[in-house]
Parts: C-alpha cells; structure tokens; sequence
C-alpha cells in the first residue's frame, strides 16, 4: 500500500476550509493554491451525494460521474473520518478503465498514467486516506506548497469555508474558466471544472499555471 501522506495540523482561524474530495476539481486546487493554510475536515458526519466520494470526468457520452462504494461502520453517524470503501466489488478497477477510456487520446495521458494507476490497487481501506494521498500526490505535481491539515475538531464558524459551497448540487464557484482543448469537445462542447484529471491530461505540464491563473479571481487566504 501507498503510505498515506502526513499532514500537519495548522490553526483553524481565518483560513481556508475545505471538504475531502475524491480527485477534485480545477477549481479546488485553484483554492487551494491561493491559501497559505487549509484544513480538510474529517469530523463531520458524512453526508450523502457529494464530491468526498465522486468525482467529474469528460467521457464520449460528455460529463461522467464516478463514485466510490463506501460503508458506513457506525450508520448514520459516521464521521468522514471512519468512511471506509468498499473495495469487495473491485471498483477501482472500473474507475481504471473509465479513465484510460475517456483519456487514453488526451495529449499526455500516456505520461502520466503510469503514476496515477498505482493508486487504483485497491489497497485504501479508508475514504479519507484515498482522497488525501491523491491531493497530496496533485499538489506536488503542480507545485502547490500550502499547508493542509487535518481538522482536529469539527470547525465551528471558523476561516473561509467551502464545505458546503463544493457540491455537485451547486454551481461551480467560479463562473469563468478559460477554455483549454478536450478530447470530446467536437461532440459535447467545453465542459468546465471537472476532475483535476481532465486539466492534467489535456495540459499537462501547464496544468499549474492554469491553476494559478485560475486563483486571481479569489481573495488570497491567510
């Protein structure tokens, strides 16, 4: 198993606060490298329908979700914490093909993904963990050099928080991305702020300057 990647606990005050998120989107790691510190939360009771276990890809049928099976040990009462995954089905193996499907013509899907399918083994045990050791995987290869934490406590009306603001029942935060070519755009259009993968695959190595870009249009974060 992929060791899971430490994060240091920072304040909670007047900092960015975000959700864990299964391979997120443009916009997140927008957010994030605009923050000096960012807390994920992992002490809320995980809520249904959200990005913590899914995430959007560009597939010939146009925008795609994937879903991560999850249980709940403790029911309705599981903290993100505890999630684990359900690996018994073999998902992450359909999570592997649907990407190599949707991306194997992108211009540097052969460069990357080597690295990328190393994490689709099905050794994560726990939702969080998964999430993170992605994260933490994008925020080296773009260079982002924020410190994340996680929450040491449910955070109470605390920093500038996006927990709630980065569903997919919501729009996205920012309403103006700049257009970058994608795979099935002659059938379906540009589809922006899906999966940090559709950026890396289509970009590449210019995948960190679209991030930083992208950043200007928030306020800088303690």
């Amino acid at each position: 198993m992929r060791p899971f990647f430490i994060f240091v606990c920072v304040d909670q005050q007047s900092h960015l606060i975000l959700p864990a998120a299964y391979l997120p989107s443009v916009s997140y790691f927008a957010l994030l490298n605009n923050a000096q510190n960012a807390s994920i939360e992992q002490f809320e009771t995980y809520p249904k329908q959200t990005y913590r276990n899914r995430c959007e890809i560009y597939t010939e049928k146009g925008k795609t979700s994937m879903v991560i099976p999850v249980s709940k040990p403790h029911g309705n009462h599981t903290k993100t914490a505890d999630v684990e995954i359900f690996n018994q089905d073999r998902w992450y193996v359909k999570h592997w093909r649907a990407i190599e499907s949707a991306y194997r013509a992108s211009p540097y899907f052969l460069y990357y993904k080597d690295e990328l399918k190393s994490f689709y083994d099905g050794s994560h045990k726990k939702l969080l963990e998964f999430d993170m050791d992605l994260i933490s995987h994008f925020c080296k290869l773009f260079d982002i050099h924020t410190s994340i934490g996680l929450s040491s406590d449910y955070i109470k009306d605390t920093g500038i928080d996006y927990r709630q603001e980065l569903s997919p029942k919501k729009p996205p935060i920012i309403q103006d991305f700049p257009e970058y070519t994608q795979v099935f755009e002659i059938k379906h259009g540009f589809i922006p702020n899906l999966s940090i993968l559709d950026l890396l695959f289509n970009l590449g190595p210019e995948s960190g300057n679209y991030i930083y870009k992208l950043g200007e249009s928030f306020p800088k974060h303690a």
